[in-house]
């Protein structure tokens, strides 16, 4: 049926030849003998040229254009941007254009897209080289102090050593979180789901960044405390979500400022919500906030510690359990993180 319908074109076009020539044989032969007929058979024989010679032709030019078009379709198949459904017609030269077309702009897409995950990795090389750089360079001027006579100086050596073994722990720190993540990625670490009550953990988390939080005369408070409210997931790595939530939320936070807990119910998950009044995020920043090592403050995020891993081991965990990490932010209003689990 698909194959008559492409031909009918050619029927007409074949038609509209033969009509033409049989006309004239009539009108410029009127006077031989039985024109009529001869007329007719005229209109056959031309109409049969003329269907065979387009035929010939659409074999020799339109063989290729379909060959091409397949060419393209599965170039598109094979290629990991989900292309959308394209209007086609019965004209296969109208789809090859279109097509063509769409996969001109998905290569452009493509080609932006790479671009950019270049760019990122440059930074990212960048950012990895100096954050290990700070501590190397600190252990190898320790140990050039010992060994130019600070060893024998009770006030200096055993000062010093325990400064090299923090910067020691900072580098192990910061290879056990890249490592975790590269984990998280390839999905050889795997999430072990449990149920348990995620009002318990968050009261032992709180508690134990307490004192932290009142050095900065920061609150940390839960809207419901007294519930007991169980989840399914991993209970390590949620305690690792949070912790960084947290903590994060009290490094940035302002003096005499407050970090809420709150929960929500939706449906088959419970929505969490790690909220807080502090400096804020520029909108510029949040879409690349749970890269490795971004920062978005970078001379005060370093002064304030950490590893710059922290929100992307946040984004993978999350991810992990097969849910979504969100962000809102104001500057000089605050912050909210917010992920949900599923109810246990």
């Amino acid at each position: 049926m698909k194959k008559h319908s492409r031909n009918f074109p050619l029927i007409i076009i074949a038609t509209a030849f033969a009509v033409v020539i049989s006309v004239m044989s009539f009108v410029y032969h009127p006077f031989m003998e039985n024109p009529l007929a001869r007329s007719i058979g005229i209109f056959f024989i031309s109409m049969l040229s003329s269907f065979l010679m387009i035929l010939f032709i659409k074999i020799l030019v339109f063989k290729k254009i379909f060959n091409l078009l397949n060419t393209v379709q599965k170039f598109k198949e094979q290629s990991d941007v989900s292309s959308p459904k394209l209007p086609y017609s019965s004209n296969e030269i109208h789809n090859l254009s279109i097509e063509i077309l769409a996969w001109i702009e998905e290569r452009k897409s493509e080609i932006d897209r790479l671009k950019k995950l270049e760019v990122y990795r440059k930074e990212y090389l960048g950012n990895i080289s100096h954050e290990l750089k700070t501590p190397v360079f600190n252990i190898q001027g320790y140990v050039l102090t010992l060994l130019d006579g600070g060893l024998e100086d009770p006030s200096i050596n055993r000062n010093y050593l325990m400064r090299a073994e923090k910067s020691v722990d900072r580098m192990i720190a910061m290879i056990d979180d890249l490592e975790a993540i590269s984990q998280l990625e390839t999905g050889e670490l795997q999430i072990e789901p449990e149920s348990f009550d995620i009002i318990v953990l968050l009261k032992e988390l709180l508690e134990a960044q307490e004192m932290q939080a009142k050095e900065k005369g920061i609150a940390l408070t839960i809207n419901e405390g007294n519930k007991t409210l169980f989840v399914f997931a991993d209970r390590f790595r949620i305690r690792q979500v949070i912790v960084n939530l947290i903590v994060n939320s009290i490094k940035y936070g302002k003096q005499g400022g407050e970090t809420k807990i709150r929960f929500y119910d939706a449906g088959a998950n419970i929505s969490i919500e790690v909220a807080d009044n502090g400096i804020g995020i520029a909108k510029v920043h949040l879409p690349r906030l749970f890269e490795r090592f971004y920062r978005v403050n970078k001379s005060r995020s370093r002064e304030q510690g950490g590893t710059g891993l922290g929100l992307a081991i946040v984004k993978h965990i999350i991810e992990a359990h097969n849910q979504k990490i969100k962000v809102m932010s104001t500057e000089g209003v605050g912050t909210v993180f917010s992920f949900n689990l599923k109810k246990g």
